[in-house]
C-alpha cells in the first residue's frame, strides 16, 4: 500500500512493496506496468528530489524542465557579479546553478541554467512577478525590499520532477513553474486584489559581467505577446536566444527602463520610449507589464524559446502548449520523467537509498539539451540555420566530464538519444573552421574548456556497443582530424614528441594522459573500419603516457620541452605541477586504455594496491588544493577526490591487482558518504551529470572504466535488486543475496545460472537480457 504525504521540497512516498513487484516480471516491457497500476500515477517520479546538491557549490537547479529540455526554468536566489573592481570574485563560483539552499530570497525565475558546471553562463530571461510600487532594480540579498527580489521560505517551497512552487513572502504572491521541452509555463496566483507588475529582467545572467550583453531587443506585438532575442558575450561568446511570452490577459501598460549610455539613438529621440512603446531595443534593459488583479486571480505566463527566430519560438510555443491548462503540461511533464525514470527500477534498504538514485538518474537526464526548434531547424557552429537530418540536434556537452560515465550510461538506457547526440558532435564537425568534433560545446559555441578531444571517446563508444548509425569512415575522418588540430592545447609538440610539454602548455601530464587515451579511442574506430594503417598509428600514440612516466619515482610527472623532468615538482600538490583539477597521486592512474601496463609500471600488482591504499588513507593537506575551487573537503577521501572526475575510476582499480575485494570496499563507502537524499547530497559539482552517472552505475554493481570498448568492471551493487529496461524490449534483472551494509563484499556472481570467472561484464551479454546475481558478504574473498 502507499500512502501519499505532501512535503516541503517534493512529495515523500512510504509504502511496503513484495520483493515480487520490485523486481517484476522479464516478460514486462515496461517498469511502470506492475507499479502505477496498483499504486501512485507518479510512482518514480516521488522519488525524485531536485533540491539534492543545491547546497554549498550550486551543484543543480530545482526548478521544472523534463528530460533533455531547452529551457530549465528555476530560481535565482542571488545576483553575485563574476567580477569586482576589475578581480574575480570567487562568490559567484557558488551561483553556476543559480540557487543556494542557505539563501532566503529569489530574485525571479529564468529559463536556461546547468547543472553543477564547474564554470558556467546562461541564466536566460528572467521574470519575477511583483505588487505594490514597481520596482526594476533587483536590490541586494542582505537588504529585503531593497529592490524587486523577495523573501522566501523553504517551509513554503516544493520541487519535484517537472514542478516547482515558492510563496514569494514579500508579495504573496505563490509562484508554481512547469514545462515542456522548449516552452516555460508559469502560475502566478495573488493573494489580493492590486497592481501587478512581472518584470523581465533582460541584464540577469549567470556568471553575469559588465558588457555580457550584447544586444537586447523586443517588440509588444499585440495585448497579450512579446517577442524578442538577447545575444550575450560569455563563455559561448556569440550566443543568441530568441523568446516569445504570452500573457493569460491582457496588459493594462508596460514600460522599460535602458541601463545604456546612448550615444546616438537616430530619430526615436521623437518618442517617450520608456512608456507604452511598442518596441525596446538596447544593451541592457528592463522591462515591465502591469496587470489588474483580483484576490487569488491566477496569472499565467508562457515563454517559449527558439535559437532560430521569434518566429521558431511562437511555432514552439503553440506546438508544445497551444492551452492554458497549467495543470495538464505539469502532468505531462511529470509523464516524460516517469517513463524514462522507470527504465531503471531499484528494491532498496531504505527510502533515502531510492531518493538518492531516482534523484541522481533524474540529473543524469537535464543535460545535454534538445537545440532545435519543432520542425527541426537550429542556429549551427558557423551561425547560420540548419536542419537536422535523421537525427535530433542536441547541445551541452561538457566532454571532459561525461565521457566517462554519462554517455556509457545512454550506451545502455538512452542509445537512441546518444546516437543523435553523435550526429550532432558529427554536425558541429562539419559546421567548425578548424574542422574539430567538440570539446565543450554550448548553445551553437565551442568554449574549449578543459583538456582532451573526448568527443571521440563518445562515438568510440557507440560504435563499439553498436548504438549508434553514423558513417563510420567519416566518423574516422572526424576524429583523426581533431586529434591532429596543431594549435590546439599543446598538441604540436605532442604530434612531434609524443608528450605536451609543461613550459610549452600548462596541464601537460594530464593532457598527455587524456590525448593519450583518446588516440586509443581513434584507434578502435580505425580497427573496426578495417583501416590498418590508421589502427597502428593511433595504437602507438595511445602509449604516449609513458612518456610522462618517472620511473625512479614510479609516478607521472610533468616533463619539459627539453625532454628533462622538471625538477620542481610536489606530487601532492593540484597547482601548477602538470595535473588540472588533480595531482600526481589521483589524475597519474589515468591509463584506462592499458591499465596491466600501468600496474608493470608502478611495480606490480602488490606494490600498486598498495599504492591505491595509500591514496584513500592518506590525508592530503588543505595548503595543496586551496587555489583550487573545484576540489573542496566534501568530496575528499585521503587523496582520493571523488568530488571531481579524473579519478573517477581508481576505486575499480583494485580489480586489477590480487585484492579486487579492496574495489568493493570502495566503491560501498563512496556511495554511502559521498551521496545522500539531503540538499548536500552531492559532494562535489555535478558536472553534467557525470557525479550521478557514476552512482547509477556502481549502485547497479558495474562500471565503464574503459569506455570505447564493450566491457564494464565489477564492483559492489548497493541496491537489493533491479530491473533495467532496454529499448530492444528485453530486461537484465539484478539480484542480491543477503545484501546488507555490512555485506559489501561479492563471494561469487552468476550470470544467467552460470558462474562469472573474472571480474569483467559484457555489454552484448547484458543487453540481451537475463538475470545477474550478486552473492553478498561481509568477508572478503581472496584471490590467490
Amino acid at each position: 500500500m502507499c500512502r501519499i504525504q505532501n512535503y516541503r521540497s517534493g512529495i515523500v512516498c512510504f509504502f511496503i512493496l513484495t520483493f515480487k513487484i520490485l523486481t517484476l516480471s522479464a516478460q514486462k516491457t515496461t517498469a511502470t506496468a506492475n507499479v502505477n497500476d496498483d499504486y501512485n500515477e507518479f510512482w518514480f517520479v516521488n522519488y525524485v528530489n531536485p533540491m539534492i546538491g543545491t547546497k554549498n557549490m550550486g551543484h543543480t537547479f530545482p526548478g521544472a524542465t523534463v528530460p533533455f529540455g531547452m529551457v530549465q526554468l528555476s530560481p535565482e536566489t542571488n545576483q553575485e557579479p563574476m567580477f569586482e573592481n576589475g578581480k574575480y570574485n570567487p562568490e559567484t563560483y557558488k551561483y553556476c546553478s543559480g540557487y543556494q539552499y542557505d539563501d532566503n530570497t529569489i530574485f525571479g525565475f529564468s529559463h536556461t541554467h546547468f547543472s553543477g558546471t564547474g564554470h558556467s553562463d546562461l541564466g536566460d530571461f528572467l521574470l519575477m512577478p511583483t505588487t505594490g510600487e514597481l520596482k526594476l532594480e533587483p536590490g541586494s540579498a542582505g537588504s529585503p525590499k531593497s529592490g524587486f527580489h523577495s523573501q522566501f521560505s523553504h517551509l513554503n517551497e516544493q520541487a519535484e520532477a517537472g514542478y516547482y512552487k515558492v510563496l514569494l513572502d514579500d508579495y504573496q504572491i505563490q509562484a508554481e513553474l512547469t514545462a515542456t521541452e522548449r516552452v516555460g509555463f508559469h502560475k502566478y496566483t495573488f493573494a489580493k486584489k492590486e497592481k501587478a507588475h512581472i518584470v523581465l529582467d533582460l541584464i540577469h545572467s549567470i556568471y553575469n559581467y559588465e558588457d555580457k550583453n550584447v544586444w537586447t531587443f523586443l517588440r509588444v506585438e499585440n495585448d497579450s505577446t512579446i517577442s524578442g532575442y538577447r545575444q550575450t558575450n560569455g563563455w559561448a561568446r556569440t550566443r543568441t536566444v530568441y523568446f516569445v511570452m504570452k500573457f493569460s490577459k491582457p496588459i493594462s501598460s508596460y514600460g522599460h527602463k535602458k541601463y545604456d549610455h546612448i550615444q546616438y539613438n537616430g530619430f526615436y529621440r521623437k518618442f517617450d520610449e520608456t512608456k507604452n512603446f511598442p518596441e525596446m531595443a538596447g544593451k541592457n534593459i528592463r522591462a515591465y507589464f502591469d496587470f489588474d488583479v483580483e484576490e487569488g486571480e491566477e496569472l499565467l505566463v508562457k515563454f517559449a524559446l527558439s535559437n532560430v527566430s521569434t518566429a521558431g519560438a511562437l511555432n514552439n510555443l503553440n506546438t508544445e502548449v497551444n492551452h492554458w491548462d497549467f495543470d495538464k503540461t505539469k502532468q505531462e511533464a511529470q509523464q516524460k520523467w516517469e517513463h524514462e525514470l522507470s527504465k531503471i527500477q531499484i528494491g532498496t534498504e531504505t527510502e533515502a537509498q531510492k531518493t538518492t538514485f531516482y534523484t541522481a538518474l533524474y540529473h543524469t537526464m537535464l543535460s545535454p539539451v534538445i537545440y532545435e526548434d519543432v520542425d527541426g531547424s537550429y542556429r549551427g557552429l558557423d551561425q547560420n540555420i540548419h536542419q537536422s537530418d535523421g537525427f535530433e540536434n542536441y547541445s551541452i556537452f561538457s566532454l571532459w566530464d561525461t565521457y566517462r560515465a554519462l554517455h556509457p550510461l545512454y550506451n545502455l538506457i538512452q542509445p537512441t538519444r546518444n546516437n543523435d547526440m553523435v550526429h550532432s558532435m558529427l554536425a558541429h564537425y562539419d559546421q567548425s573552421v578548424h574542422h574539430a568534433l567538440p570539446i565543450w560545446s554550448h548553445y551553437n559555441n565551442e568554449n574549449w574548456c578543459m583538456i582532451g578531444y573526448h568527443s571521440v571517446s563518445v562515438i568510440a563508444d557507440a560504435i563499439a556497443k553498436k548504438t549508434t548509425n553514423v558513417n563510420q569512415n567519416r566518423a574516422l575522418e572526424a576524429c583523426v582530424n581533431s586529434s591532429n588540430l596543431s594549435y590546439y592545447d599543446g598538441l604540436d609538440f605532442y604530434l612531434k614528441n609524443g608528450y605536451v610539454a609543461e613550459d610549452l602548455s600548462s596541464s601537460s601530464v594530464s593532457k598527455t594522459l587524456e590525448y593519450a587515451y583518446d588516440d586509443w579511442c581513434i584507434a578502435q574506430i580505425a580497427r573496426n573500419c578495417e583501416n590498418s594503417a590508421l589502427t597502428n598509428e593511433y595504437v602507438k600514440r595511445s602509449e604516449n603516457y609513458v612518456h610522462v612516466f618517472d620511473p625512479s619515482i614510479r609516478s607521472m610527472r610533468p616533463k619539459l620541452s627539453t625532454g628533462q623532468f622538471r625538477q620542481e615538482f610536489n606530487p601532492m600538490d593540484t597547482h601548477g605541477q602538470g595535473f588540472i583539477e588533480g595531482n600526481a597521486w589521483n589524475y597519474g592512474l589515468y591509463v584506462p586504455q592499458n591499465i596491466p601496463k600501468m600496474v608493470d609500471l608502478m611495480g606490480g600488482k602488490a606494490t600498486f594496491s598498495q599504492f591505491l591504499d595509500q591514496i584513500f588513507t592518506t590525508p592530503i593537506e588543505d595548503k595543496y588544493i586551496e587555489k583550487n575551487e573545484d576540489i573542496t573537503r566534501d568530496g575528499i577521501i585521503g587523496n582520493y577526490v571523488h568530488g571531481n572526475e579524473p579519478g573517477h575510476h581508481i576505486p575499480y582499480l583494485y580489480n586489477w591487482t590480487n585484492t579486487p575485494w579492496k574495489t568493493q570496499e570502495r566503491v560501498r563507502m563512496i556511495v554511502k558518504t559521498m551521496y545522500s537524499d539531503k540538499e548536500d547530497g552531492l559532494c562535489g559539482n555535478d558536472d553534467a551529470g557525470q557525479m550521478s552517472a557514476w552512482y547509477i552505475f556502481s549502485s547497479l554493481g558495474f562500471y565503464p572504466v574503459l569506455p570505447g570498448s564493450p566491457t564494464y568492471a565489477i564492483g559492489s551493487p548497493s541496491v537489493r535488486n533491479a530491473v533495467i529496461t532496454f529499448e530492444n524490449g528485453r530486461t537484465l534483472t539484478i539480484r542480491t543475496k543477503n545484501q546488507s551494509t555490512a555485506n559489501v563484499y561479492v563471494d561469487k556472481i552468476e550470470w544467467n545460472g552460470k558462474l562469472i570467472s573474472g571480474f569483467e561484464l559484457n555489454h552484448f551479454d547484458l543487453i540481451e537480457g537475463g538475470e545477474l546475481v550478486f552473492y553478498m558478504s561481509n568477508k572478503p574473498r581472496k584471490v590467490k
